[in-house]
């Protein structure tokens, strides 16, 4: 048997349709009921995963959400974080300085140089680590779109920098590297942050599906790996770099006291965010199996249903030809996927309902009847919309006519 369908210009895809109800496979099947429970069951364990990883991922998504809230507010204060980074001398002045301890100042500034001496080789070291990762990354073969600005121009991108408010890319933080000025950057956090930026700008402009968004969602991946891999050593950095060194190791003891707390709550910050990139990478394992699993389940559900007559496969495609064309194309997904010389894009279809696996057909018939009952919903409810617009007009019109009237009578 042969229907020919009509593609929607729409080519967009989808995800697989949702399993169909157990309710629905005792119906269709000659299983006993037990055997139905038991996919109950499975489907019940499944939704309780699926609900535990919603839970991890708006976790990690709410950290981030307020990591980059607080960077927006440090942003604000750049001007005076840089005076307090001043050394002392040269004509500058500072309240901290005890001008009657000279010859104690000047042996606590010689063991601060020589301590800041250790601290700046351990951040060279660090940068040569990192520097590592961000080859590793660049000439990787998906990391071309991502070395130059975008082409907002070029590409006609008119919503770019209404969505995107501050674009990055690799060229420019290689500039940032190697500037001599203030716009260098001063830890491998900064540069973190900015390549992270990189990803996250290309995901947010690019729909899921788009090959920009899943290049930047893999590169993005890897990135964050060999960061966690080097968070320790980030960690460890800071803390050889009070803030005392910075200002002439001539603090007192209550802006030690500061700077002890304020490294206390960053070292706790940074304990927060290696915490959240282990938890975002093991959510999108445990994902990736429960995908697996669901797969697994839906092919048990389908192989049990009984083989469907050819009445059936009529009504079928009759109701495969009062899809709409969104419907129609997750329909024609449904069978592309088990048959990969399937042409779904194709402007005209013929479809033999014969030629397809009892596994398709039975999906199939699950989503057209979901489809239809949701097309059906939609409609009564855009009818009792338009017949309340239309109410509503009615009354409006009455009103005036009745204010007319009454004016005129006057």
């Amino acid at each position: 048997m042969a229907e020919s369908l009509v593609a929607a210009e729409d080519e967009t895809t989808a995800p697989p349709p949702p399993l169909p109800s157990t309710a629905a496979v005792a119906a269709e099947s000659g299983n006993p009921e037990t055997e139905v429970d038991g996919f109950r069951r499975r489907i019940d364990d499944l939704i309780s995963q699926a609900d535990e990883l919603e839970k991890k991922v708006s976790e990690v998504v709410e950290f981030h959400a307020n990591k980059k809230q607080t960077n927006n507010l440090k942003g604000n204060s750049v001007v005076r974080d840089k005076e307090k980074e001043r050394p002392i001398g040269n004509g500058s002045s500072n309240n901290c300085v005890n001008n009657s301890g000279s010859n104690s100042n000047s042996k606590t500034q010689g063991d601060a140089g020589r301590k800041e001496a250790v601290c700046s080789k351990r951040m060279q070291e660090l940068m040569r680590q990192f520097g590592t990762i961000l080859r590793q990354i660049t000439n990787h073969k998906w990391a071309w779109p991502f070395m130059d600005p975008v082409d907002v121009k070029g590409l006609k991108l008119h919503d770019y920098y209404e969505i995107i408010k501050k674009p990055m890319d690799f060229h420019t933080i290689q500039n940032q590297m190697e500037a001599k000025d203030d716009y260098r950057y001063k830890n491998v956090r900064e540069i973190y942050a900015d390549v992270r930026l990189i990803f996250t700008n290309a995901m947010t402009y690019n729909d899921e599906k788009n090959d920009i968004h899943q290049m930047a969602k893999t590169l993005l991946e890897k990135f964050e790996e060999k960061w966690l891999q080097l968070l320790p050593k980030v960690v460890e950095e800071v803390t050889c770099w009070p803030t005392c060194f910075t200002i002439g190791a001539l603090c007192g003891q209550e802006t030690r006291q500061k700077e002890e707390e304020a490294q206390t709550i960053f070292n706790m910050q940074s304990a927060q965010e290696a915490a959240i990139v282990r938890l975002a990478r093991d959510t999108h394992t445990e994902l990736n199996e429960l995908n697996s699993l669901l797969e697994d389940l839906r092919k048990s559900v389908v192989q049990k249903c009984r083989k469907m007559s050819t009445e059936e496969k009529r009504k079928l495609g009759v109701g495969l030809s009062n899809l709409s064309p969104e419907d129609l194309n997750k329909a024609l997904e449904i069978i592309a996927q088990d048959n990969p010389n399937f042409q779904s894009t194709a402007e005209e279809v013929d479809l033999d309902m014969d030629a397809q696996s009892e596994s398709t057909l039975w999906r199939l018939k699950f989503f057209v009847k979901e489809a239809l009952e949701q097309q059906a919903k939609n409609s009564a409810t855009k009818a009792d919309e338009n017949s309340k617009r239309k109410k509503e007009i009615c009354d409006a019109l009455a009103k005036t006519a009745k204010k007319r009237n009454k004016k005129l009578s006057s």
